[in-house]
């Protein structure tokens, strides 16, 4: 019991430091604010029709879980920052292409500022195609009618501005508040949308009438839980050597520590990415739906891709690895970890200083990563694949969210607690 409540006391030590109070404070206000928004409706829409509308599309009840509510509501923040998300996924790709943004990316801070400001330029385009793709997908539902040219930009400005202020608030969270802002918005609208979620499961539960289906959903969720925590927390922990002088005449001593290479180094990003790009076929055939010589095409894009089907899962599947992957090598880098080792006088028992030990790190994190990409992806699919066995639709949406919840929560303790571990250290010391 004392290990259980032992967190728990650990969060309200960190309540008590002025610093991490502060920041929790600030966290929470920038939060509810974000709430305001996702119940500020954009007019002209049935707003009925587009909740009935979002239960039946899997895909956009996906959506609109990350967009806290934004979407089934039709808010100025509809889109949330799916926008943005795109942008920042196309401009990694760009700066493994373009030398220039490449060597931005290597100018520290200057250049990382540089790449953010053209990832916000690049935001507003995306917003506007997105808000018309939205549109379209609505009006052949007839829950938006018909709109004119002046009515519907203005639906459009509406809308990349609330994606705009979203990226606002995330920015905020980040500097001043606590975490990542933008995973904490996307859990804070996962959050919000539970109980109505679970309303739904419980729903589809009554009309079912079989037991078994409670008995898997349940089964499902603490297993998930469990398995996110096992393999977040896991590490392959490579042993280093550094060699420690003691002065003249004396035998220099060795030290032995380790450097921890996490199974799941991408985080949660992955599956953010991965949702936002897989809902673009989708959106794509809702837009082309709205032309008539098109429509037919858009039929098919949305048979393709459609929830039900088995090309969906496996596109989601993989662009989960591939994300896995990429992001990894953005957020762990054997290169400057190499040189870093080297120029501390470190070294992996074995293996040479330098471009040896870059090989090794490089080889070590591809064999970790296949396993927490392959976990990410399966975490991302078998809810979809276990909605065909029960037919309870939540569970796809289910699924993934308790993934980035559980994901976000194990980073915010690990962050809490480093805080109040430095400030304990610091009145240690004093």
């Amino acid at each position: 019991m004392k290990e259980f409540l032992q967190p728990l006391f650990l969060y309200w030590d960190g309540f008590k430091i002025p610093l991490l109070r502060k920041k929790i404070l600030t966290t929470l206000l920038i939060l509810a604010f974000f709430r305001f928004l996702a119940h500020i409706p954009v007019p002209g829409v049935n707003l009925d029709l587009l909740r009935q509308f979002f239960q039946q599309n899997q895909i956009l009840s996906l959506l609109d879980i990350f967009s806290g509510g934004t979407l089934a509501n039709f808010s100025i923040a509809a889109l949330g920052l799916g926008p943005y998300i795109n942008a920042s996924v196309m401009f990694q790709l760009l700066t493994m292409l373009i030398p220039r943004l490449e060597e931005l990316q290597k100018e520290g801070e200057y250049g990382q500022a540089k790449i953010n400001q053209y990832v916000r330029l690049a935001t507003i385009p995306l917003s506007a195609l997105q808000s018309l793709g939205m549109y379209g997908i609505l009006k052949t539902q007839n829950i938006i009618p018909s709109l004119s040219w002046a009515v519907l930009l203005a639906l459009v400005l509406s809308m990349v501005a609330g994606t705009m202020i979203m990226i606002f608030l995330g920015d905020l969270i980040s500097q001043y508040g606590l975490g990542n802002g933008t995973s904490l918005l996307i859990f804070a609208g996962i959050v919000a949308r539970y109980p109505v979620t679970v309303l739904q499961t419980g729903t589809a539960y009554q009309g079912s009438g079989n037991l078994f289906n409670l008995l898997v959903v349940l089964i499902l969720i603490i297993v998930l839980i469990a398995s996110i925590v096992m393999v977040d927390e896991a590490v392959l922990r490579v042993p280093i050597q550094s060699a420690r002088r003691l002065g003249s005449g004396r035998t220099p001593l060795t030290q032995t520590s380790y450097l921890p290479i996490k199974v799941n180094t991408a985080g949660v990003m992955p599956i953010i990415f991965a949702v936002s790009l897989a809902s673009i076929p989708s959106m794509l055939g809702g837009f082309l739906g709205s032309v008539p010589s098109l429509s037919s095409f858009a039929r098919q894009i949305s048979s393709i891709f459609s929830t039900t089907g088995y090309v969906y899962p496996i596109f989601y599947f993989l662009l989960v690895l591939l994300f896995t992957y990429f992001y990894t090598t953005v957020v762990f880098k054997p290169k400057d970890i190499a040189d870093q080792l080297r120029k501390n006088g470190s070294f992996i028992p074995g293996i040479r200083p330098g471009q040896a030990t870059e090989k090794r790190l490089s080889y070590l994190l591809s064999r970790v990563t296949v396993i927490g990409a392959v976990f990410l992806g399966a975490v991302a699919v078998l809810p979809n694949l276990a909605q065909r066995v029960t037919g309870i639709s939540t569970l796809t949406v289910g699924g993934t969210g308790i993934l980035i919840v559980v994901s976000v929560i194990i980073e915010l303790t690990r962050k809490i607690e480093n805080v109040v571990q430095m400030y304990r250290y610091e009145r240690f010391t004093r």
